[in-house]
């Protein structure tokens, strides 16, 4: 992963799981995706992720490789994990930090990115449980209702972000 500091400039690389374990600062993407009728497509990460494993999250988020542009990364995640591509637009940048409880720490500089696709959608079983498109309305309430079903990252986008979420959608 590569780490970075306030500023989002890189001071050095690590592990994946040295930096979740240890809770070091790190650049990351989040992307969101929405169909022609406004729907956003969401995913249930795979049970078997190390760490919020079968909770639902935007489309697709992921850590650029060394030497990798963040919208390239994003563009590689998003095929990877759902099997499609789409042009992909930045957002903004964001810090956040979250102790998980169980040895593992988010510490992330995240880009959001916003695209839109109309065509199949191809989720890799080793990435994703499920997928749903749903409006925000009925989003935000299932947030609301059920929080603990949603990864941490993506229920501060769309309660603390929700301006910027919406700016790409």
């Amino acid at each position: 992963m590569i780490l970075v500091d306030a500023d989002d400039r890189e001071t050095g690389i690590a592990p994946k799981l040295l930096a979740h374990q240890e809770g070091l600062r790190h650049r990351a993407f989040s992307v969101f995706v929405r169909d022609p009728q406004g729907r956003q497509l969401l995913q249930r990460r795979a049970a078997v992720k190390y760490h919020s494993g079968g909770l639902w999250s935007n489309t697709c988020c992921g850590h650029p490789r060394p030497g990798e542009g963040l919208a390239e990364a994003a563009g590689r995640r998003l095929f990877e994990e759902l099997g499609f591509t789409c042009a992909l637009r930045p957002l903004g940048r964001l810090h956040y930090a979250v102790d998980f409880g169980n040895g593992l720490h988010e510490n992330e500089m995240v880009t959001l990115f916003a695209g839109e696709h109309a065509g199949a959608v191809r989720p890799n079983p080793d990435e994703v449980d499920a997928i749903a498109w749903t409006d925000e309305p009925s989003l935000l309430a299932d947030i609301e209702a059920n929080p603990d079903a949603y990864t941490y990252w993506f229920r501060l986008y769309m309660t603390e972000h929700l301006p910027v979420v919406r700016a790409g959608l």
